[in-house]
């Protein structure tokens, strides 16, 4: 429901990416003398396809020449690149994370998800172990205690003001409901690694497969029986959600999400909640989420944040912007002078983009490559 917000929690991150840390026995490549292996990048060109709507499209690797697998290839090959010459400059300059940091930013990552258990829930509904997004947080705090000593990042009130004046369209909030609901979750994916940690025997594909589609069908099922016992008494919505639905944050609050805006939820809950009406159960509604039950409580107009409400949130964007040039300067720098060597030229960016620029030709009938020439004069 609220995965977008754990985006703009580590936003800083988006230069860091996941999956480090595996001890593979193959270097892809190596930086500065430091191997770059083929398990650490297998890891996260899998969890690029997991979490990417391309890899609902079918089996990108099954045709690693493909436009979209090369897409997310070279993504994550220069996010590896990236990672490994920041997490060098850091070293050098004897920048150390403790316990305690990774505690405090975690701390506040909860706090902004709403709980540790929303948080959990949104971690799961990504595919992302808890150790593996802990791991993430340390190197989020890493980055930007080099961020941090690699340039004036300090924002002034001042700033602040100026942002707000120069921005008012920032500030204006939309109409906003308040809703509750009841989700059955029935993640596809989610439920194939339930299925594979409780078998005792290897699963063929075909048996994931029925046992997927037979568990949604089983939680569809379950969804309609609770919204038709809703659409006779209402008044049973709370203590349905607590006994019921798996989104834990709100579970507690009996179903209650409080206020929110159309944009921030996905596609299909915010239709249903914006054109329900007042005390109506809606639904079972279908998302990648699974099935939602809802009951809109209360409206709010749209109206414009003050600065004074606005101010926490404006010196934290400012000064993660300043952190993300600061750390997009020192990757530059840090790339002119790196020695990088391919031991597979699969793997080099360059040779990527060469296969993607072939792609798009093909596409286009030669028209991209004359655009690129184009752009060049």
């Amino acid at each position: 429901m609220r995965a977008s917000k754990l985006v703009s929690t580590l936003a800083l991150s988006a230069l860091l990416i996941t999956g480090c840390g595996f001890k593979g026995q193959n270097a892809i490549m190596t930086i500065n003398d430091k191997p770059i292996t083929q398990a650490r990048y297998d890891k996260l060109i899998d969890q690029a396809i997991v979490q990417s709507p391309f890899g609902k499209m079918g089996d990108l690797k099954g045709n690693k020449d493909g436009f979209l697998y090369l897409m997310t290839e070279q993504r994550v090959v220069n996010q590896l690149i990236i990672e490994e010459l920041l997490n060098q400059e850091a070293d050098a300059r004897g920048i150390t994370v403790s316990n305690a940091d990774v505690d405090s930013a975690l701390q506040k990552i909860m706090e902004q998800m709403g709980g540790k258990d929303q948080l959990a829930q949104i971690l799961r509904q990504n595919g992302v172990s808890a150790g593996d997004f802990k791991k993430d947080v340390r190197r989020q705090v890493k980055m930007q205690k080099l961020a941090n000593a690699a340039g004036n990042i300090e924002v002034t009130d001042k700033e602040c003001e100026t942002f707000y004046k120069n921005n008012p369209e920032k500030f204006n909030y939309p109409e906003q409901v308040r809703a509750s609901h009841i989700l059955i979750a029935a993640n596809p994916y989610q439920i194939q690694e339930e299925l594979k940690e409780k078998s005792k025997k290897e699963l063929s594909k075909e048996d994931i497969i029925a046992q997927v589609e037979a568990k949604i069908a089983e939680k569809e099922a379950l969804a309609n029986k609770i919204a038709e016992n809703l659409k006779v008494d209402s008044s049973k919505f709370a203590q349905l959600a607590k006994k019921y639905s798996e989104d834990p944050g709100s579970a507690k609050q009996g179903g209650d999400l409080g206020f929110f805006p159309e944009k921030q939820m996905v596609p299909e809950f915010a239709k249903a909640a914006f054109e329900a009406k007042p005390e109506t159960i809606v639904g079972p509604v279908k998302t990648q989420f699974g099935y939602h039950i809802i009951i809109v409580k209360d409206r709010k107009e749209a109206g414009v944040t003050t600065f004074e409400q606005a101010k926490s949130d404006i010196k934290d964007f400012l000064t993660t912007e300043r952190q993300i040039k600061a750390l997009d300067d020192l990757t530059q720098a840090a790339k002119k002078k790196a020695d990088i060597k391919y031991m597979d030229e699969r793997y080099n960016p360059d040779e990527i983009q060469k296969k993607l620029h072939f792609q798009m030709d093909g596409f286009t009938g030669g028209q991209a490559s004359k655009v690129r020439n184009e752009s060049k004069k």
